[in-house]
C-alpha cells in the first residue's frame, strides 16, 4: 500500500524552489558545464544510481559534462513532488520521473539553502518495477 505523501503547508514555497530545480541534471538551461554541476553540488556529493551503484561527484560531473558535449536530448516528465525539511534549511524532496515513453523512476535529492543558493547534497534514482 502506497504511503500518504504530503507537503506542510509552510513548505509549499520551498517545494516551489526546489521543483523547478529538478529534476537535477536534466537542465541545460539551469547547468550544461562542469562549473555549473559543480557549482549546484557539495564537494563530497555523491548519489546512487537506478542500478544501485553509488557514484561519487567526479564521476557523475564527468558523465554529465559527455552527456551535454554530445548535444544529448533528453526527453522526460516529472511529477508527485513532495518536500520535507529534515534538518534547519535541509530538505528531502521526493518525485517521479518519466523519462521517454516507459523509463519511470522514483528520485530523492536532499537539498541544503545555503548563503549561495541551493546545494546538491545527495540523489537516488530507483527504477519502478512493473
Amino acid at each position: 500500500m502506497e504511503p500518504e505523501l504530503t507537503t506542510q503547508p509552510h513548505l509549499l514555497p520551498v517545494l516551489d524552489e526546489l521543483r523547478n530545480l529538478e529534476p537535477i541534471f536534466h537542465h541545460s538551461e539551469i547547468g550544461a558545464q562542469r562549473e555549473e554541476f559543480e557549482d549546484m553540488t557539495v564537494a563530497d556529493f555523491w548519489e546512487v544510481g537506478a542500478s544501485g551503484r553509488r557514484y561519487s561527484r567526479e564521476h557523475v560531473v564527468n558523465e554529465l559534462v559527455e552527456r551535454y558535449s554530445a548535444r544529448h536530448e533528453d526527453v522526460w516528465s516529472a511529477d508527485d513532488f513532495q518536500c520535507r525539511e529534515i534538518a534547519p534549511d535541509n530538505y528531502l524532496l521526493t518525485y517521479t520521473l518519466i523519462q521517454g515513453t516507459n523509463r519511470v523512476t522514483r528520485r530523492s535529492t536532499i537539498w541544503r539553502r545555503t548563503d549561495d543558493g541551493w546545494k546538491i547534497f545527495y540523489h537516488q534514482g530507483t527504477v519502478v518495477g512493473g
